[in-house]
């Protein structure tokens, strides 16, 4: 599309007590020069009008497959949508979208439109709560994230049907952030000339030739860190303790195992990056004498502990002018004041630019998990996100890096 025309969004409007709210969506979204065209579900048209839309956005909403204008032009319409669009949103989207879109059902224009097309898809899904919580839907969510779907998660609280729990549309705001931040990276390669140095896993420290002090670290948050920054331009160094994953397409992957190992790797690609993101689960300890042979199980065993280097600290002492150093802090606080007093203390401590901090005793988010939620911090600013894909939440934090590397130039 020529960048002097007005960025096209398609909204997919399914059948659901929310597609009240999708009114508006499409006033907030127009409020930032968005060019919205709409797309109705035949259930959606028992919540609201088509006029109500077409009056709104200026543009013919599409409610079925076999309109008669479309004969008339001999277009295929729902080709000639998926060409033209540049992000597809649909919200609210019904458990029942989510199930076509996962199985790749083609019954109407909209689930058409969402195989037709390769531009980005947002969904922003609408229901009960036990429809929410079923394990079909649950399914279909994770096979949608595999897929690359962006999925705003709903709010929690009273729904239509008289229930209380997750299953409300997201707010309107965060909807529209997310379709904004998503177009940014459409538009630019916002991280284009950047040297982006991450690290991933969890180190291992050896007891003896068959043992090691580990954690639960699956390395999932930082190749998708690394996967989110390359496809925004940068040139990726991922150094990686073992993870059972695929290097990002287009970065360069060192292996590690140990912390010590980590801090040389580092060390050694430190004076190329303009970024570093210390993503990995290092070992704070290792036993200060390793086995040279396998020990045998003859009772209690005593083993002395010492400290593994410091990254994070030896990063920003030796870090040329300009570089961001941005910390994790995995937590398991007993509540959120305290995991944001923890990671406040750590971003002082380690001299970093930003600290992402997360709760890994959350079920289900965090370590060995697709999933993650996390406040970004920094020495005048919080951001919270919500639970999302390890991918998503990647490009979440990148908006913000991108942010600070704004107000700090190399």
């Amino acid at each position: 599309m020529p960048s002097s025309l007005p960025f096209k969004v398609t909204l997919g409007v399914t059948g659901g007590i929310a597609a009240y709210k999708s009114a508006e969506l499409v006033r907030a979204l127009q409020q930032h020069s968005l060019d919205v065209h709409v797309v109705m579900t035949r259930a959606a048209e028992e919540f609201v009008r088509p006029l109500t839309f077409a009056t709104l956005t200026g543009h013919k909403v599409i409610t079925s497959m076999w309109q008669t204008d479309a004969y008339e032009s001999g277009s295929i319409e729902h080709i000639s949508e998926a060409e033209s669009t540049g992000l597809l949103l649909v919200a609210p989207a019904t458990a029942h979208t989510l199930a076509k879109f996962a199985h790749g059902l083609a019954d109407d224009f909209l689930s058409t439109l969402y195989l037709a097309t390769t531009a980005p898809v947002i969904v922003a899904p609408a229901m009960n709560v036990n429809m929410w919580n079923h394990a079909a839907t649950q399914a279909n969510l994770a096979t949608l994230l595999q897929r690359g779907v962006e999925i705003i998660e709903p709010g929690s609280g009273y729904l239509a049907c008289g229930m209380i729990g997750s299953g409300r549309l997201a707010e309107i705001d965060a909807i529209v952030h997310a379709v904004l931040a998503r177009i940014q990276r459409v538009n630019e390669n916002d991280l284009a000339g950047e040297t982006v140095l991450i690290t991933a896993g969890g180190t291992r420290e050896p007891i003896d030739p068959v043992r090691f002090i580990g954690n639960r670290s699956s390395g999932r948050m930082g190749y998708a860190l690394a996967e989110a920054a390359r496809a925004r331009g940068a040139k990726v160094i991922l150094i990686s303790a073992p993870a059972a994953l695929a290097t990002p397409a287009g970065c360069a992957r060192i292996d590690v195992t140990t912390a010590s190992q980590m801090h040389t790797a580092v060390l050694a690609h430190l004076p190329q990056a303009t970024m570093v993101i210390k993503a990995a689960a290092v070992s704070d300890f290792r036993p200060a004498a390793a086995a040279a042979q396998k020990l045998k199980r003859s009772g209690p065993l005593t083993l002395t502990l010492e400290p593994t280097e410091d990254i994070a600290q030896s990063v920003a002492a030796r870090r040329n002018p300009g570089t961001l150093l941005i910390a994790f802090a995995a937590e398991t606080a007993i509540d959120t004041q305290e995991l944001i007093r923890n990671a406040r203390e750590k971003l002082e401590r380690k001299g970093a630019d930003a600290i992402i901090a997360n709760d890994v005793s959350q079920p289900g988010l965090g370590f060995d998990s697709e999933q993650n939620a996390a406040t970004f911090i920094t020495a005048t600013r919080e951001v919270t996100f919500p639970a999302q894909s390890k991918l998503s939440l990647a490009h979440r934090i990148l908006d913000e890096v991108a942010q600070l590397r704004a107000a700090t130039p190399i």
